[in-house]
This record gives C-alpha cells, structure tokens and sequence, in this order.
C-alpha cells in the first residue's frame, strides 16, 4: 500500500468516477483501475462497487476512505512542516437543502479557518442527492429536515447507509414573501389566504417524490405552482410574482437582504433541521467547526 494509491482511492470517491478522477490526476484511466485493483487485492477488500451505472464505494469502503483520508492528511502535515514548510490545503465538503444559515455558517468557517490553500465545497443540491453524497463520502456532512410525514422513508435511507440524523433545530413553519406582498403585513397567515398566490418550491430532479421534498405539506394541490433549482431564483419569484414557499422562517438580512420577511404559517406541522453524517466515522477539524458555525447561525 503507498500514499498514492490513498490518494487515488479518495480522488475517485470525490469524482464518482473513474474518468473523470484520471483527467484530475493526469493519468490514464487504465493506470489509475490498476492502481485500485493492486491496492484492493493487497487488502484483500472491495473498495468499490462496480456496475453498468459506475462506480460507488462499498460499505468497508467508506471505513477505508475515512482511515485514507486521515492518513494522507497527516502526510501532508509532515511535508508541510518539513519539506516546504507551508500549511497543506483545507480539505472539507457539506451538502444542504437551501438553507441561508448553511451558507452563514460556511462563509464563517472560511473567514475563521481558511488558510492561504483550500480545497472546500458547498453544494446546495437535491435530498436524495445529500444522502448520496456523505453515503459515498463525497460530502462530510449533509443538512436536510425531518418531519413527521418524510421521516420514515428518509429514516430508512439513513439506517440502510449507515448514517445518522443529529437535531439542529425545531421550528414552526414560516412563509417567505416579499415585503410588497399583501400578506406581509399579518401576523400570522393561513392556508387558505394563499391560495391565489404563486407556489415556490425546489426541483428534486428523479427523485420528486413527496417525501424529498425541502417544503412541508408537500401533498397539497396548488393553483399556481412553479419549481426552480436555485435559491436565487426562488427569491426572484418571490418578488417578481408576489410569490411564497414554505420555510424554517430562519432567514438571513446579510445574504437575502430585507425584501424577504418570514411569517408565520397558521399549522400543527413542524420541522426538525438537522445533519447527518457517517456513524463509524469522527468528524474532521473543519467538520467540527462547521457544525459549530451551523448552531451559531441559527440562534443568532
């Protein structure tokens, strides 16, 4: 076993592909499949799964790839220290549903410990995609919402990846309009009253079943309905169409401005924000420091 062949076992997690983990590594695809047969043979373990569809870690995988990482990450503190005596890049990766505090809390977590170098990512994207990516380890951390009506399929999702919900937050349900809108002004808001107004709501691709959707009561029939990909765009509407969709009521004044307002939603749901992680795996420095940014951005 070498250090580059962990390095190569971690580049084709982050990728999900062979390919493409090649033309990053400036090799040939054959080469680099070689590579991880070797290393795989010489452990006597299946790192990945292979099929029609491409390739994907194993259940030991994701234990190896958690030991790789460590392993290369202290290589290279030692070259770092003393080879060229600089920091080795941050390396850290999270997964969210549209939520403006997991951007607060990201832009803290760049402000209080990025280095000169950093590998980091943010990828606001789809909920079946957020368990998938810390599934295969290509994100650490994944922030989605439970609920009573989503919370025994995407409970099953986690039991059957080995992954673990931890609580963040428990809010009522909340509205976001434009400060124009003619319901911004009430106190409190009911269902009926927005039934002539547009619905927003986020895409979940393949995978747009009631149960992945980031919006509760995701079962209800809509006169004007309109799905986007982007929170951006969805604030847009908001205030282009006199629009509306259904949130925490956790918003941020640095990010979105203050043409956005929360109002409350008159129903008995609720929704626990949270993340979800491996259970076998410790978090890393920078997930640890995440996760507190993450808590600070929601109680401030």
């Amino acid at each position: 076993m070498t250090l580059q062949q962990l390095k190569y076992v971690i580049e084709v997690a982050n990728c999900g592909s062979i390919n493409e983990a090649a033309k990053k590594l400036f090799i040939s695809q054959p080469s680099l499949s070689n590579a991880i047969r070797d290393l795989e043979e010489e452990m006597q373990l299946a790192i990945f799964e292979r099929s029609n569809k491409g390739i994907s870690l194993s259940k030991e995988g994701v234990e190896f790839l958690s030991y790789a990482r460590q392993v290369v990450e202290q290589a290279e503190l030692l070259e770092s220290r003393y080879l060229n005596a600089k920091p080795s890049p941050q390396h850290f990766s999270v997964s969210t549903q549209h939520y403006a505090f997991a951007v607060n809390a990201f832009v803290t977590l760049v402000r209080e410990y990025g280095q000169e170098e950093y590998e980091l990512s943010l990828r606001e994207t789809k909920t079946y995609e957020i368990i998938e990516d810390v599934k295969g380890m290509r994100s650490e951390i994944g922030i989605l919402y439970l609920n009573e009506f989503n919370g025994k399929v995407i409970n099953k999702l986690l039991k059957s990846a080995n992954l673990q919900f931890n609580s963040l937050l428990t809010a009522k349900p909340h509205i976001f309009i434009s400060i124009n809108n003619p319901l911004a002004k009430q106190s409190i808001v009911t269902i009926d009253q927005l039934q002539n107004y547009p619905y927003l709501s986020f895409d979940q691709g393949e995978y747009n079943s009631f149960h992945f959707s980031e919006e509760i009561l995701s079962t209800m029939t809509h006169k004007k309905s309109i799905r986007v990909n982007d929170r951006a765009t969805l604030f847009n509407l908001l205030i282009g169409l006199n629009g509306y969709t259904i949130s925490t009521g956790v918003l941020s004044a640095d990010l979105n401005g203050n043409e956005i307002i929360p109002v409350p939603l008159d129903c008995e749901e609720t929704i626990n924000v949270g993340w979800i992680s491996h259970k076998n795996v410790s978090l890393s420095k920078l997930g640890e420091a995440y996760i507190q940014a993450l808590t600070q951005a929601i109680t401030n």
